[in-house]
């Protein structure tokens, strides 16, 4: 039987549809919610506007995490699992619905939700804020209005009982997750499960790069943050050495060296991926670096050079020189 009552909220009615199940679930920051849901008119024919089972998979958002419709928390939060119930919001709940919408129809279109509003002036922003592209929800920003939301709750997950993305983590959070990236990568290489364990490191290095982008250029939280970085990131690059991803390894050493310029390990992680591209002038260079930054590996990267210089014009001779002088080279590094 259906039953309607107002909530503790101004501007809202709600309409139970079909009782849930069990309580009503605790919702903790962070709690991911499930939910179907329809979006009809205020009018005669309750016109549908949006319905999320013809998109072909439900909506999610997070408890706590700024959603632009911020009735919509106060909805879902007020619901048992399994539970449908029909809300009649006032059009001070309602004025960002065309811009959440667009996105979600954007989202399930397989495109960037924020598509068309970067690379824009101020007033070129302005002119798209106000053109969503989807004529009936255009109209709905030339006239806010009450709206009509059907929803399903689906599941209510703890935060953690499933994986946080990086810009749902507060900095300490972050933080505290890397070392256990990086453990769980360094076990992962223990069992040579380098594509598993590059993962780890590379998800490890977005979350301290995050942190650093928050921080000022220069100060000593920043330059701390990027000294964290080194060691991931070259982890990462001996996974893609063993993985033969060499281009990879020298576009990230490249980085890298260009703000860390006397890694050692980072120069010889480039040399072997030059050496194994036969970039023979840019792994040379760099095993030679190796050799200047390390006094003690000085003697092998000078045997390796005194090997190729045997090498003459004949190509497979050249090449055959060319990788025992990187080898050699190599193994002094080690």
């Amino acid at each position: 039987m259906e039953e309607t009552y107002l909530l503790d909220y101004p501007g809202v009615r709600k309409k139970i549809l079909a009782g849930g199940s069990g309580p009503l679930p605790h919702f903790p920051t962070g709690t991911k919610l499930v939910f179907h849901f329809q979006t009809l008119l205020d009018n005669f024919e309750r016109t549908v506007i949006d319905d999320s089972r013809l998109a072909g998979r439900p909506a999610e958002i997070f408890v706590g995490k700024m959603f632009k419709m911020e009735v919509w928390e106060t909805l879902l939060t007020s619901m048992r699992v399994g539970e449908v119930a029909e809300f009649w919001c006032d059009a001070i709940h309602t004025g960002l619905y065309p811009i959440v919408s667009k996105g979600m129809r954007l989202i399930a279109q397989g495109k960037d939700p924020l598509e068309g509003q970067r690379h824009m002036c101020g007033m070129g922003n302005l002119f798209h804020y106000h053109s969503t592209g989807f004529p009936e929800l255009d109209e709905l920003m030339r006239t806010p209005q009450p709206l009509i939301f059907i929803m399903e709750l689906l599941q209510v997950r703890d935060p953690m009982s499933y994986h946080r993305e990086s810009w749902m983590m507060e900095k300490d959070e972050k933080l505290q997750t890397v070392p256990v990236l990086h453990m769980q990568g360094n076990a992962l290489v223990k069992q040579k499960q380098y594509r598993e364990a590059a993962s780890k490191y590379k998800e490890a290095v977005l979350l301290l790069k995050t942190v650093q982008s928050r921080e000022m250029p220069g100060d000593i939280d920043y330059i701390n943050l990027g000294r964290m970085i080194v060691p991931l990131e070259l982890n990462y690059c001996q996974c893609m050495l063993e993985l033969e991803e060499y281009y990879e390894v020298i576009d990230h050493m490249d980085e890298l060296l260009e703000k860390h310029k006397d890694c050692v390990k980072g120069y010889y992680k480039r040399a072997k991926a030059h050496a194994a591209v036969w970039n023979e002038k840019e792994a040379r260079r760099d095993f030679n670096m190796v050799a200047q930054l390390d006094i003690t590996l000085a003697n092998g990267v000078k045997e390796g050079a005194t090997m190729d210089e045997t090498s003459d014009d004949h190509t497979d001779k050249h090449h055959h020189l060319f990788g025992r002088w990187c080898q050699a080279a190599a193994a002094a590094a080690t």
